[in-house]
């Protein structure tokens, strides 16, 4: 039996949220899985991935076959790495010891450039934030510069007039002129 490490779509329309499994190739793409591996919600900014490294790599050594955008995902998240490493600790280049330490030093290094990159998006939505606020201050403070009561009594003496002359008779214009005067 073909086994593929897939993606499983759930979620709603236009917000989607995936299942990483491990599933028989002839199965449908939302149907029957043999172990769900982890989750990738592809709607928030880094992406969020949870995964079994472990499970992920046992299925790799047993022979399945990742899909384009499941090896992407296993690769970011260092199951492929992982597999490469448990290779060489079987045909006697690393030690297990070497192995997890080339392992857990390549996810700190991971995660500190994910750190990074979640830094930098809260500086520049604050930076945005920051913008949009002092344009509207700009624009409260260059309406609080024109009188309310200047503004608004022209305002309406025009709309009233040109109501009046379009749609009502003219005996009602009249009533309107004199009551501007």
């Amino acid at each position: 039996m073909p086994v593929k490490i897939r993606l499983q779509r759930h979620g709603k329309k236009g917000k989607p949220f995936f299942w990483i499994v491990a599933a028989d190739s002839r199965s449908k793409r939302d149907g029957k899985y043999l172990e769900k591996l982890g989750t990738y919600n592809p709607n928030v900014n880094p992406a969020e991935i949870n995964l079994d490294v472990d499970g992920s790599v046992k299925w790799l050594q047993n022979g399945a076959q990742p899909t384009d955008t499941a090896r992407a995902i296993l690769s970011y998240k260092g199951v492929m790495l992982k597999k490469h490493l448990a290779e060489g600790v079987t045909k006697g280049a690393l030690t297990e010891e070497q192995a997890e330490e080339k392992f857990k030093a390549w996810l700190d290094e991971k995660a500190k450039a994910v750190g990074n990159k979640e830094t930098r998006l809260a500086e520049a939505k604050a930076k945005a934030k920051a913008k949009a606020l002092e344009a509207e201050k700009a624009v409260n403070e260059a309406r609080a510069a024109v009188p309310v009561e200047e503004a608004a009594p022209e305002a309406t003496e025009e709309v009233v007039a040109e109501t009046a002359t379009e749609e009502a008779p003219a005996a009602v214009a009249e009533e309107a002129t004199k009551e501007e005067e």
